[in-house]
């Protein structure tokens, strides 16, 4: 899947079942510029880096796919990652230039 922020086109691996979403970039390496997770509603997720080898850039999104918050270069095993309310999350590769309050389109 394709996903457009700002002017930039990346391409996305999408967390569609209940393992992908459990394992997410654990013990491999990412597909593309990352993956994207999906949630039937907008609620806080809290999120680990355990079992992920390299830093990554997690953009949190509410239902409305703005951009809400970025953690930027998340260290590897970092235990505890806050997200506010939202409805979908982007594990990104490190060093994108995006910002709060872009609005995201997903292209598929």
């Amino acid at each position: 899947m394709y996903i457009q922020i700002d002017k930039k086109r990346l391409t996305v691996e999408i967390a569609d079942s209940l393992i992908k979403r459990i394992l997410g970039l654990m013990f491999r390496k990412i597909k593309g510029d990352g993956m994207l997770f999906t949630f039937s509603f907008q609620k806080p997720v809290c999120l680990h880096m355990f079992f992920v080898f390299y830093s990554i850039d997690i953009v949190c999104l509410d239902k409305d796919k703005k951009i809400v918050e970025i953690h930027r270069d998340v260290k590897p095993f970092t235990p505890f990652i806050y997200c506010p309310p939202c409805k979908y999350i982007l594990e990104l590769r490190p060093g994108l230039d995006i910002s709060i309050n872009s609005k995201v389109s997903f292209i598929k």
